[in-house]
């Protein structure tokens, strides 16, 4: 029925009920077999709720009171809204240094700074399967744009990453199964299901880096590297470039044990008059790599706590970063160079 830690709830069977009573989550499924949460001796930190979930107003007041993290998603996994507490608004002064950082050189700074952190991400993969790495070049040539203008600054950056990353997909995809090999990566509204899987998974990353930027009270539709778009999260967008390796990393293994029979299509409307086969891991494949890939959040890397400790969780890198992206804004620290986990996760 759901999936029980002390920091997380996780309701993924359709029926499912979250209500709150005497202090204590309850969680019931539809047979009405119910299990009990207390909300002070066990320290929840989120809770994700799928389409065909349903819960109590109590328990929404009380996740909102105690600033609990809530995702609710669809069905096949695909994050769709969080609850906000109001007070995630109360830290003006981040997001007016961000805003003022926008029209600087700092924003400059900030988008050569995660191209080049994603591009050593990339290494890490490349280099743990033995493949073709990027080199160091593609550092100095990124160091080495100049100009005032942010946007055609990023353009060239772009650029420089689309060509990179290319050449890196195409690697990387020679070491999946031949039958679910993709030609190329694809994005928006793919077609085949393993381009579908990395699109799914990175959407499962944007909602922790989303939670994240929230909690260090960033803007998250004000991003650097990513143009500033109507209903386009660009922040999130930049700050996931910083973990897309991990995700990849993840998925080279997973997808190895998959086979055609694990994907099913569906007649899709692609615009107004046309209609097109996409293809999708089925219903059971599905839930479980959302498991999965919850699990992998949660496993350690190493990368130094900012206060203490030589390990922590991808999870907590995330939000670790965020704070210092903002305490960079702020004018708390002269540079901002993202922490990039080695290729080894235990």
């Amino acid at each position: 029925m759901t999936q029980t830690k002390a920091s997380k709830l996780v309701l993924d069977d359709y029926g499912a009920f979250l209500g709150m009573e005497k202090g204590c989550f309850i969680v019931k499924d539809k047979h009405d077999n119910t299990e009990r949460y207390p909300l002070f001796e066990k320290e929840i930190g989120e809770v994700i709720l799928k389409s065909g979930n349903t819960i109590s107003t109590g328990a929404l007041a009380s996740l909102g009171f105690w600033d609990i993290d809530v995702m609710i998603m669809t069905q096949r996994g695909r994050p769709v809204a969080m609850l906000k507490s109001l007070d995630d608004d109360s830290h003006v002064k981040t997001r007016l240094c961000q805003y003022e950082a926008y029209n600087s050189q700092k924003a400059i700074q900030i988008a050569k700074q995660i191209v080049i952190s994603k591009l050593e991400g990339q290494n890490q993969v490349l280099k743990k399967y033995g493949l073709r790495s990027h080199g160091f070049s593609f550092k100095d040539r990124i160091e080495s744009e100049e100009g005032d203008s942010l946007d055609k600054i990023r353009a060239r950056l772009h650029g420089i990453e689309g060509k990179y990353s290319e050449r890196y997909f195409g690697q990387i995809f020679g070491l999946l199964p031949e039958p679910i090999r993709p030609e190329a990566r694809k994005k928006f509204k793919a077609y085949d299901g393993k381009n579908n899987i990395f699109n799914l998974a990175y959407e499962l990353l944007s909602w922790k880096v989303y939670r994240a930027l929230i909690k260090a009270k960033l803007e998250p539709y004000l991003g650097f590297l990513h143009s500033l778009q109507h209903g386009k999260p660009s922040l999130v967008c930049d700050f996931q470039e910083l973990y897309r390796h991990l995700i990849d990393g993840f998925l080279i293994q997973y997808c190895r044990s998959l086979r055609k029979k694990d994907f099913i299509t569906k007649a899709e409307s692609m615009s107004r008059r046309r209609k097109g086969k996409r293809e999708y891991l089925n219903g059971t494949q599905t839930r479980q790599l959302i498991k999965q890939l919850d699990h992998f959040f949660e496993t350690t890397v190493e990368v130094p706590r900012v206060k203490i400790g030589r390990r922590q969780t991808i999870e907590t890198l995330i939000s670790e970063e965020a704070l210092l992206l903002a305490k960079f804004l702020r004018g708390g620290t002269k540079s901002w160079i993202p922490r990039i986990p080695p290729s080894t996760i235990s």
